[in-house]
């Protein structure tokens, strides 16, 4: 199975940041993906939420 460059938390992040009036193309940017990749996580990951992992720590 094909391993992918982000966690389903992340996907989950990028959907709230789409939420919170932050443009598609801006998001895309900062994950390094295009529209089309961004708009199929949303298929797939539409109703999740994001949760919180309490043992990472991001710099």
């Amino acid at each position: 199975m094909k391993k992918t460059r982000f966690t389903e938390t992340q996907i989950g992040r990028a959907f709230k940041e789409g939420e919170e009036d932050r443009k598609t193309d801006d998001i895309c940017r900062e994950l390094q993906t295009n529209k089309a990749t961004f708009y199929n996580w949303k298929s797939r990951y539409g109703a999740m939420e994001p949760t919180i992992n309490l043992y990472t720590y991001n710099t």
